[in-house]
């Protein structure tokens, strides 16, 4: 358990651990979650990046990309792709 105080102002300092825990860097917003068992703090963008890792989860054995190599394969083929269609719209 660890304890924070609340200035005048209503400004709290995040003791280190939480800090650590919850991944927050100077600058970073927090997200206050009113639950019914009490308040959540969350970091907003570690959320984000965790539900856009569960929505792109298997994506890479479904494209068949097993190492790094296949996927900057992948990003030359679609360059190659992408240069081809805008040669061929200037010809």
């Amino acid at each position: 358990m660890e304890l924070a105080k609340v200035t005048t102002k209503g400004q709290v300092t995040i003791p280190i651990a939480i800090r650590r825990k919850l991944g927050v860097k100077t600058g970073d917003k927090l997200m206050f979650v009113d639950r019914p068992d009490g308040v959540a703090l969350l970091n907003p963008t570690m959320m984000t990046l965790e539900k856009i890792g569960r929505a792109f989860e298997g994506e890479a054995e479904r494209l068949g990309l097993g190492t790094e190599d296949d996927v900057v394969a992948m990003i030359k083929e679609i360059r190659k792709e992408k240069r081809e269609i805008k040669n061929s719209g200037n010809a």
